[in-house]
């Protein structure tokens, strides 16, 4: 394909059959035909019938459509207008791949997870860069996990329900991957239903979680940190995080031994912290701030037979609790704090205590993946059919770490931008389709201001594949 930058695509209309809405997407695809998405599917996906025909092709076209901005099965017309068709074979009418997708069951999904992480291990040989091995003196290389609730309408929503957000949806659980170099990337995911408890399931997505990570290249002797909040601070999570080889931070909840544990902190072993509004005094060279942190030894489900029982640490983060409406003349008889507690097995000399108050903080990284996968492709759950819903998820997924690649292929800020940027920037891109010479030229903008990112992106496309793991 040849490529020209010329202003003639500045003024063509909507109506133009030779118009493409979206010329970033080209390079994009081929970025995800080098990683074997399409061979990957058709080799995992066993879909029974005329339904499942051609699978590696339909997954293609759901993603290449969630890459374009489709959040919804009729969004998948997107790929049928103007000159898409000269750019892309075998797009499938929307109608097509919503029955392909319900004719799934729990087990196709799960070979689909297998296909998504496979996807993610190829795209990470194609962009080295994607999740880069952390230094030396960095550590550990992180796995958080989190679930969100996707709102639903409609009541023939199989398995849609109210959980603890009080909104009726389906409930996502996510593990992401990211190092000190690199922003997060998806690892694992399920969909269940909308009313269960946050930890169903976890110990077996977050070794899921952490055999992937460990086959992303580099990483195959990394240290693995496995960060939650406390809904996950429980025996089945934690276990199924050090079965795998990992240590743990996770948030504990203010149950009584987690207190007493506390009140055993001498006051002397408080640190003063860079948190909210602090100060770093020069002549000192410390943190004037509100905030301080400690930690105790401490075993986590004491109550339980020893097999079951973990030591480690408990982190533990206090904050003063001001009552606004004191009179600043009268000061209290004494303080008042707010703890927060952080349970943690990580190795003393790559997280002391501040290090590893600041690194649980960092956790919160995962809420902005749950929101990018809410304002693309999971801004609607598509079916009435929970497995149609749970295939979607998985899609959506691997939409958002093709997205990824693309922003790291193309380099400069693109690299930790959002799913939305990606997608402005470097592939809603208009462009015109002409043949010369047997030759398909693009007719790109002139003075387009991403042009040299869309070029590495398009360069890079054109590499050879890598060889597809089975």
């Amino acid at each position: 394909m040849q490529v020209s930058h010329t202003p003639a695509a500045l003024s063509i209309s909507f109506d133009d059959p030779t118009l493409v809405s979206a010329a970033g997407l080209a390079p994009t695809m081929r970025l995800a035909d080098n990683a074997g998405l399409s061979t990957l599917a058709q080799h995992q996906l066993t879909v029974a019938g005329d339904k499942g025909a051609n699978a590696g092709a339909k997954i293609t076209s759901l993603i290449a459509g969630m890459v374009a901005g489709a959040d919804s099965i009729n969004d998948m017309d997107l790929l049928r207008h103007g000159g898409m068709n000269r750019l892309f074979t075998r797009i499938y009418a929307p109608s097509t791949l919503g029955s392909f997708l319900r004719a799934f069951t729990f087990g196709h999904v799960r070979q689909l997870d297998a296909v998504a992480s496979r996807f993610l291990i190829n795209l990470a040989v194609q962009a080295p860069a994607l999740v880069p091995a952390p230094a030396a003196t960095s550590g550990y290389v992180f796995v958080d996990v989190d679930d969100t609730i996707i709102e639903v309408h409609g009541h023939q929503k199989q398995g849609a329900g109210f959980g603890y957000s009080g909104i009726r949806g389906l409930n996502a659980l996510l593990a992401t991957v990211t190092t000190t170099e690199s922003a997060p990337v998806v690892v694992a995911q399920r969909l269940r239903r909308g009313s269960c408890g946050s930890p169903r399931g976890a110990g077996r997505l977050i070794a899921d979680a952490i055999t992937t990570t460990r086959r992303l290249p580099g990483l195959q002797h990394q240290k693995i940190l496995v960060r939650a909040d406390s809904a996950f601070y429980g025996s089945p999570s934690i276990h199924a995080a050090l079965t795998a080889g990992a240590d743990v931070s996770v948030t504990a909840r203010m149950t009584r031994n987690i207190r007493q544990a506390i009140t055993t902190i001498p006051d002397t072993s408080w640190e003063t912290i860079e948190y909210t509004d602090a100060l770093f005094d020069e002549d000192t060279q410390t943190w004037i701030s509100s905030a301080e942190v400690a930690e105790v030894p401490f075993t986590a489900f004491a109550s339980k037979p020893e097999v079951d029982q973990v030591p480690g640490r408990l982190v533990v983060r206090r904050i003063p609790e001001l009552n606004p409406k004191k009179n600043v003349d009268q000061p209290g008889l004494f303080d008042l704090h707010r703890f927060h507690a952080v349970f943690t097995t990580a190795d003393p000399a790559l997280l002391d205590t501040v290090a590893a108050d600041k690194t649980h903080r960092q956790h919160a990284v995962i809420e902005q993946v749950n929101a990018d996968l809410k304002n693309s492709a999971l801004a609607h759950m598509p079916s009435g059919k929970f497995t149609a819903n749970a295939a979607w998820l998985v899609c959506a997924v691997m939409a958002f770490n093709l997205t990824r690649a693309a922003g790291v292929v193309a380099a400069g800020a693109l690299a930790r931008a959002t799913t939305a940027t990606i997608r402005h920037q470097i592939i809603a891109v208009a462009a015109r389709v002409v043949r010369r010479s047997r030759r398909l030229v693009l007719h790109l903008p002139e003075g387009w201001r991403w042009q040299a990112q869309w070029r590495r992106l398009f360069d890079h496309g054109h590499s050879p594949p890598v060889v597809v793991s089975s």
